[in-house]
């Protein structure tokens, strides 16, 4: 979940009522629906710039001559790494207002953010880091 509290938890795709079971889709409906999309556009684009980068990285290790450096992986990687900097920090930016719509069921404006929404931030660290190190590296022998 990107935003918990002590009876629901909402992610960019729905938002559940842990005290009676239900979830419900976050729509058009939304007042800040756009935002949210951009959220979820981002991510997925990140998740196959990621995937982009795993088999372009497996093709280079096989086609590259000794010595030269993994620069078109570490490019998709950067790129994945962008797209996770923009989703997080737009959630981040526009929290409130996301959490302030009408058509939600209960009141979430009272929360904190979720394990998913630290995954996100811990995954741009770690996708940054690893486009840096697709630049450094080497293919050897």
């Amino acid at each position: 979940a990107w935003w918990v509290g002590d009876n629901f938890s909402t992610d960019v795709w729905r938002m559940c009522a842990t005290n009676i079971s239900t979830c419900m889709a976050i729509t058009d409906q939304f007042r800040e629906y756009q935002s949210i999309q951009a959220v979820q556009a981002t991510m997925i684009l990140s998740t196959i710039f990621c995937c982009v980068a795993f088999l372009v990285f497996i093709l280079q290790l096989f086609r590259l001559k000794q010595g030269e450096r993994f620069v078109l992986t570490s490019i998709i990687q950067l790129l994945s790494c962008l797209c996770v900097m923009i989703a997080a920090s737009i959630y981040t930016d526009r929290h409130e207002e996301l959490h302030k719509s009408n058509e939600y069921s209960i009141d979430v404006s009272e929360g904190q953010y979720g394990y998913s929404f630290v995954l996100a931030w811990i995954a741009f660290a770690f996708t940054l880091i690893s486009g840096v190190m697709y630049l450094v590296l080497r293919k050897r022998k």
